[in-house]
């Protein structure tokens, strides 16, 4: 029994020095997405002053607010646009959309209140005589007509002579714009100035398309200059289409709605306009691009007096909204249509500072680099 006892002992003794004579095993592997730790870096503690701060969200960015005209007609649809599909969100502003007529438009850009809105070449005379305000860009081509009855033997200007055009009021875009065609094509025409005998045509104000409609189906006047979309749904109601902004002479391809800008914030904040030129773009590329989306977007939120969205679509396309192609093709230059226009109110003696459009342009347009095209 002794004998047995000494020989498991011995057994046991050499399985042990063999175990202690082995190589050891590599510690496990971290798991994959665990990261290692140094061998020189002993593991962050809680209150280690060493250990990495925690990652912090990133603060929203507070929007500048803003307030712009947002119009209801389809030629400033770009406004409408540049809001809904967060253009003027992207450059930083919180946009206010308010309602604002021509005289509210041309004292809020004089004092600052608006940095920025659209009008036409009747703002020019304005701008001549001290208004603060500056033609930044173009905005579209084209949102006038004249129509007459589709029985009237009118078919051509000169067929105007001696005839009476019902317009929204004397001085209005409306009627600069008949006054101009008019007088291309030899008619002449009143020039707002009482002294002046020699006009051809009379001009009558009834301050709303429809009464001016109404006045041609009543025979008190032969022609109506108006806007659309009043003048484009008249063609459906016994009237055609002597005139278009969009492809008459001498006004096609050129702009006849710009973006204005306020002089005081393109003084003190030039950036501002800047990028609120930027969303404008993007705008008018979008609705180049998209007329039917844009037609039923500004429709369904009943921003425009328009619920046909074939006609908004033929409309919208009839504007031909600049694009950034057009822009980079240079085929979008502003400074040369007022040039032009400056031309045309000279001859009609709405501007009289000087004779030289290139002057008086110099006092309308400001150039702003918005570096997007």
């Amino acid at each position: 029994m002794k004998r047995i006892i000494s020989i498991a002992l011995s057994v046991a003794l050499a399985l042990a020095l063999f175990a202690s004579c082995a190589p050891k095993a590599a510690p496990a592997a971290p798991p994959a997405d665990t990261p290692a730790q140094s061998a020189t870096t002993p593991p962050a503690q809680s209150g280690d002053s060493t250990a990495a701060p925690a990652a912090t969200p990133e603060a929203p960015k507070v929007l500048k607010k803003i307030q712009l005209v947002k119009g209801t007609g389809l030629c400033g649809i770009p406004t409408l646009i540049a809001f809904e599909n967060g253009y003027f969100a992207d450059e930083g502003y919180d946009v206010e959309l308010i309602t604002a007529d021509s005289d509210t438009r041309k004292i809020s850009l004089d004092n600052g209140t608006l940095p920025l809105a659209n009008w036409d070449y009747a703002y020019f005379p304005s701008i001549e005589n001290g208004v603060g305000i500056k033609v930044v860009d173009g905005l579209h081509r084209g949102c006038i007509t004249i129509v007459v009855l589709e029985d009237s033997p009118i078919q051509k200007p000169e067929d105007l002579a001696g005839a009476k055009i019902a317009i929204e009021e004397l001085g209005s875009t409306e009627h600069q714009v008949a006054q101009v065609w008019l007088e291309t094509y030899g008619v002449k025409v009143n020039k707002g100035l009482s002294s002046v005998k020699d006009d051809e045509v009379e001009f009558i104000p009834y301050g709303d398309g429809n009464l001016e409609l109404e006045a041609a189906r009543k025979g008190e006047v032969d022609a109506v200059a108006i806007w659309d979309p009043i003048g484009a749904q008249a063609l459906d109601s016994g009237f055609r289409k002597i005139f278009d902004l969009h492809d008459s002479h001498p006004f096609d391809g050129r702009y006849c709605c710009f973006l204005m800008a306020s002089e005081k914030v393109l003084r003190e904040d030039p950036e501002q306009i800047a990028s609120l030129l930027r969303a404008y773009h993007s705008a008018q590329n979008w609705i180049n691009d998209n007329p039917e989306a844009a037609a039923k977007l500004v429709i369904d939120k009943k921003y425009i007096n328009v619920d046909d969205v074939d006609l908004a679509v033929k409309l919208i396309k009839n504007y031909d909204y600049p694009t950034y192609a057009d822009r980079a093709a240079g085929t979008a230059n502003v400074y040369e249509d007022v040039v032009y226009f400056s031309q045309k109110l000279i001859d009609l003696g709405y501007l009289t500072s000087s004779t030289d459009a290139e002057e008086i342009a110099g006092k309308l347009y400001a150039d702003v680099a918005t570096n997007d095209y």
